[in-house]
């Protein structure tokens, strides 16, 4: 049962975008996924119970304040939202459990600084706990100085990058209906699933 923990000690930068995103996907694929939220605004939580009982299922994972548990049996696929600052004991207990770490990366200095030392933590933990860590670019703009400069903070990681997602309000307007991209008509958001789908194939071989 693959788990996919989505996390940046900064706050503000697309976790929750990604990991509902990313549960989409999974549910899309008619996997069973339970998406947790460990994060105190409770972001993914409040999507989930937007979604409409027409989508395709994806169930609640409560994650308590103190410790969390293994989720149920019967689920194959878990995601996890994080908080803003995760460190210390939670990011030991979350980093245990987790199979895959998705970073979401904005193109600013001061996400770049934030994150520094995280992922140096994570590259720890990567061979020890046999991690498997993936940097995603969020509200790029190819065309800016910002983009540029990102680009260049990731190639001096070693860490694999899984695409850049466009400023899009796509992402907005469907996570206000408790939506994902794999929700609707693939001709709807070509464009924006054209950009998943380097971050779906990492998914999928684990």
């Amino acid at each position: 049962m693959p788990v996919v923990v989505v996390a940046n000690p900064k706050g503000g930068v697309g976790k929750s975008t990604l990991a509902t995103n990313i549960a989409g996907y999974f549910a899309s694929q008619g996997h069973a996924v339970m998406l947790g939220d460990a994060d105190r605004q409770q972001s993914s939580a409040l999507w989930l119970g937007l979604r409409p009982a027409a989508a395709r299922p994806i169930r609640t994972w409560e994650i308590g304040t103190d410790q969390i548990a293994r989720p149920p049996r019967g689920t194959t696929h878990v995601v996890i939202d994080t908080p803003g600052g995760l460190h210390g004991k939670r990011f030991n207990e979350l980093m245990k459990l987790a199979d895959q770490v998705v970073v979401p990366l904005q193109p600013s200095v001061f996400d770049i600084f934030a994150t520094r030392d995280f992922l140096d933590k994570l590259a720890e933990r990567r061979h020890a706990d046999k991690l498997r860590i993936g940097l995603v670019g969020m509200r790029v703009d190819a065309r800016t100085l910002a983009a540029d400069k990102l680009r260049d903070y990731i190639s001096s990681l070693s860490l694999p990058v899984l695409g850049e997602l466009r400023n899009t309000q796509n992402y907005v307007h469907l996570a206000a209906r408790g939506l994902t991209l794999f929700d609707v008509a693939p001709a709807r958001v070509e464009k924006d699933l054209e950009q998943w789908r380097a971050l779906c194939h990492w998914l999928d071989n684990p």
